[in-house]
Formats: structure tokens, C-alpha cells, sequence
């Protein structure tokens, strides 16, 4: 089950102060919240019982009482279930997706003049899979290994292309080269990226997550990538059904 937390940083693109103010409330006070009314909580926070069911409703719950009951799910909770093998990962997938920042991603990608893709490692053949899933529909877009050629066609983008990167981490250096580049030249920037806070997420436009955790084995990354290509392929199916 996504955690409350999990769900502020999902939809934290559509939060705003008041939302921050009553987000703050809840985490430092979660065994009080859960046996507080609506009427009593919206009075400690100067604010009014509407604004912390849009709220609620922000964050994915159904209501108040669903943010309640399930921050008290939390408290009760005890993790038994193995969290460390695909299936989790990927359900963990799914639980973070947001169907509306797919649409949004999407769509800024059928608008964009250029579409332009990079990642490193593991993560290139990720960025050459989507330019063969966008040119299925006709959609031009391109993907350059090397860093002087990634360098050469930023310097040729601008604010009305696309820069789509993809890092785990969301701390590569040369991921966060060309995000560097791409915000000189006013280039918005889509991520994908493990569901962490992380430099490259702060300098996207729009963030798109998985859940794959670092795993290092015998010195080698081992991490499970099936999350990435759980997000990669419902938003070329989004895109394929809609353009």
C-alpha cells in the first residue's frame, strides 16, 4: 500500500502552501490526526474542512475519513511482506503511476518539434526503444550515445523540444550535464527516475517514477529495471492510442 508520504511526493506538483501547511500537521502529529474530526483539525489550522478535503482528494484518497483510516492502516501496520523481488516492484510501480502525468508527457511529446532522449548504461537501451515505439506512430525523435553529439543537438533545441532523460539515480554526472544544458536553453525536461528525491527531478519540468532501488551484488548493479519498462510502456501505449 502507498504510504502518505509516498503519496505527498507522487502529487506534489499539485499541492500548495496550505496544502504544505496541513501535509506538515499530519506527518508530526499522525497519532493525534488519526482521532481528530475534519471540523477540529480545520480550526487547529486556521483554515476550513473543504480545504483539507480537496486535499485528501490531491492525494489520491476518496475523502477525509480515507486519509484517516488509512494513516491509521499505517500506524497499525507491521511489514511482513517481502519487499525485495520484482513482483513488489513493479506493484510499487503501478501504485506510484499517475495517469495524468502519462497524458501530460504524453502530450507535451506529440507537441514538442524535437523529441530528444539520452540515458546511460542500462538506461540507453531504454531511450532506443522509445524512439522505435514513438516512430511505430510517425513521431520523429532521436537518442545519441555519445556526449558530444547529446551536447551538439542541445545546443540546436530550444523551448519548444523535449529533453527526456532517464536515471535511476537522478544523480548521473552526464545526465545531469545535459539537464544543465537543456535549462540554459529553455528546454523542457521530462524524467524518469527511481521514486526519490533526487537533483534531476528538481530540474525536470515533469517527473515520471518507477520504483527500482539501487541492489549492488558482488560488486556489480544488479538493480531490477522491469520498473522502468513498466512506465515506459503504458505511456507509449497512452501515446500509440491517443496520436
Amino acid at each position: 500500500m502507498i504510504q502518505f508520504e509516498e503519496r505527498v511526493h507522487k502529487f506534489e506538483y499539485k499541492l500548495n502552501d496550505t496544502d504544505d501547511q496541513i501535509i506538515e500537521y499530519i506527518v508530526n502529529n499522525k497519532k493525534d490526526f488519526v482521532n481528530q474530526s475534519i471540523q477540529s483539525l480545520a480550526a487547529s489550522l486556521f483554515t476550513v474542512p473543504n480545504t483539507i478535503t480537496r486535499l485528501s482528494k490531491k492525494l489520491g484518497y476518496d475523502g477525509f475519513s480515507h486519509l484517516k483510516n488509512s494513516i491509521k492502516e499505517e500506524l497499525e501496520s507491521t511489514k511482513t511482506a517481502a519487499e525485495d523481488g520484482s513482483y513488489y516492484f513493479i506493484q510499487k510501480t503501478f501504485e506510484l503511476s499517475d495517469a495524468e502525468l502519462i497524458e501530460t508527457v504524453a502530450k507535451m511529446i506529440h507537441d514538442a518539434k524535437h523529441v530528444l532522449f539520452f540515458g546511460v548504461g542500462d538506461s540507453a537501451d531504454f531511450c532506443e526503444m522509445m524512439v522505435r515505439n514513438l516512430r511505430v506512430v510517425g513521431k520523429t525523435s532521436e537518442h545519441y550515445i555519445h556526449r558530444h553529439e547529446m551536447l551538439h543537438m542541445l545546443d540546436q533545441m530550444n523551448k519548444n523540444d523535449i529533453l527526456f532523460l532517464i536515471s535511476l539515480s537522478g544523480e548521473t554526472t552526464q545526465i545531469l550535464e545535459m539537464a544543465e544544458r537543456a535549462k540554459q536553453r529553455e528546454t523542457p525536461i521530462i524524467s524518469l527516475t527511481h521514486f526519490t528525491r533526487n537533483s534531476l527531478q528538481e530540474a525536470a519540468a515533469v517527473n515520471l517514477y518507477c520504483y527500482a532501488p539501487k541492489k549492488i551484488k558482488n560488486g556489480y548493479n544488479i538493480t531490477d529495471r522491469t520498473p522502468v519498462m513498466v512506465v515506459l510502456q503504458a505511456l507509449s501505449q497512452y501515446y500509440w492510442d491517443h496520436y
